[in-house]
């Protein structure tokens, strides 16, 4: 299976300004965002409304990755989110990206038509980057410290920019090793996994510090507890912190946003590229 996404599709050239929406779609009963279901009918008509708000890509994912989860068998994630993949495939030539860190995940997906592999461990697997290379789709290296299950209990660094960017850059270079062409990888420093709210303000801050190989960034700071820990506010209520911290992220040369509320973020960069490109003029 060879992958149609071309680099051209990710919006990532910052001459014009501009920024590539990635919608969540959680097949999972315990996501963290309080929006986890494991209805295919539902998952597929939120997938293709997010489409409709503004999404360019769909990340779909049948494993929740919240601090203290425990991890799922690739066929129990199989058979969360293959229904949902065959049938938005079906339905839209849309990028899809799927979350996962299992290979046997990743092969059934791009069987499927899925463009990019999303992986949360950061292509450690031998096994994925022969697939991602084979298959020639894009591909997502985060960067994590630690396992989901344990990843917040007290996580250290002596420089947290420094730290994530020199992973990444060991990772990107094991990935062209491996025959991976460049254009096909995109990077994502991992808010929120194995970070404290310190540890992920400085990488929302230093963006540029850890674009590596000038790689995509891919940034994920919906509802996440970051937020809520600045605005001592429940998941439900933090639309506005998601915003303004994505807009900060833009601004420090994030690519691509991963979101959960598709519409509003789509609103909001629609004014706010806008505005600012008539800002002083």
């Amino acid at each position: 299976m060879m992958c149609r996404m071309t680099q051209s599709d990710l919006n990532t050239s910052k001459k014009q300004p501009s920024i590539t929406i990635m919608g969540v779609l959680n097949a999972t009963p315990d996501s963290f965002s309080g929006d986890g279901v494991m209805q295919p009918t539902i998952l597929v008509k939120r997938g293709l409304k997010m489409l409709s708000d503004g999404a360019q890509i769909l990340d779909i994912g049948g494993e929740s990755s919240r601090p203290s989860a425990v991890p799922v068998s690739s066929k129990e994630e199989m058979q969360r989110i293959m229904p949902v993949i065959r049938s938005i495939r079906k339905q839209t030539d849309a990028l899809i990206s799927v979350d996962t860190r299992n290979p046997d995940t990743a092969k059934a997906a791009l069987d499927e038509g899925v463009d990019i592999l999303n992986d949360i461990s950061g292509f450690q697997s031998n096994e994925m980057l022969a697939l991602a290379n084979r298959t020639k789709c894009h591909i997502v290296i985060m960067h994590m410290q630690g396992l989901p299950k344990t990843m917040q209990n007290e996580p250290v660094y002596s420089d947290v920019v420094s730290e994530v960017g020199h992973f990444l850059s060991e990772r990107v270079q094991d990935a062209l090793n491996a025959g991976i062409d460049l254009s096909k990888i995109i990077v994502d420093p991992g808010i929120g996994f194995g970070k404290t709210l310190c540890h992920n303000l400085q990488l929302v801050q230093n963006l540029q510090k850890i674009r590596v190989y000038n790689c995509p960034i891919l940034l994920g700071v919906s509802r996440k507890s970051m937020i809520g820990n600045i605005l001592d506010l429940p998941v439900d209520q933090r639309l506005e912190g998601s915003l303004a911290t994505a807009a900060v992220g833009f601004l420090n040369g994030a690519d691509i946003i991963r979101v959960h509320d598709v519409a509003e973020t789509s609103r909001f960069f629609k004014t706010f590229i806008r505005v600012m490109g008539h800002a002083g003029k």
